[in-house]
C-alpha cells in the first residue's frame, strides 16, 4: 500500500503542469487602438494598463503573456510568449502597434557585471596593519 502511494505520487510529481503569466490585448481591443489618434492615456483606458513600459522617456507600452510549461522538478520553459508593443511619438500620440511571438524573439544572454572592491583576499585586521605605514601625520593637520 505504502509503495502505490509512493508510486502514485512520484507519478504525480512529473506529470506536466501549465503557467500562464501576463495579459495581451485581443485583437479586438487592439482594433479599437488608432494609430495617429489615441494617446498614452486613451490606450490605457481602451486596452488596460500595460505590463511594462519603454525604460527611455516612456517609449512605448508592452504587453506581454507568457505561457509555462513545467515537468517534474526541471527548470520551467517558455512554450508561448506573445508580445504587444505600442510605440508613442514625442507627443504622446500612436505611432505603432506591433505584435510579437516566442519565435520573433532572441535569447539574450545576461552578464553579471561585479564591480571590483579593489581587496584583495585579506581579513580586516590585515587590511588594518597593512594600511599603518601609508599615511603620514602631517596629512591630518592639511
Amino acid at each position: 500500500m505504502v509503495v502505490l502511494i509512493g508510486a502514485g505520487a512520484s507519478i504525480a510529481g512529473c506529470a506536466t503542469q501549465y503557467r500562464n503569466h501576463g495579459y495581451v490585448p485581443s485583437e479586438e481591443d487592439l482594433a479599437e487602438v488608432v494609430v495617429g489618434v489615441d494617446t498614452r492615456d486613451s490606450v490605457a483606458e481602451t486596452i488596460g494598463a500595460p505590463s511594462s513600459s519603454g525604460v527611455l522617456d516612456e517609449s512605448g507600452y508592452y504587453y506581454v503573456a507568457t505561457r509555462l510549461k513545467h515537468i517534474g522538478p526541471s527548470q520551467p520553459k517558455p512554450v508561448s510568449r506573445e508580445l504587444v508593443a505600442i510605440s508613442f511619438d514625442t507627443a504622446g500620440v500612436v505611432s505603432g502597434v506591433e505584435r510579437y511571438s516566442l519565435e520573433d524573439g532572441k535569447v539574450i544572454p545576461l552578464e553579471r557585471r561585479v564591480t571590483s572592491s579593489g581587496i584583495q583576499d585579506k581579513t580586516f585586521l590585515r587590511q588594518l596593519t597593512g594600511s599603518i605605514g601609508n599615511f603620514s601625520p602631517g596629512s591630518f593637520f592639511e
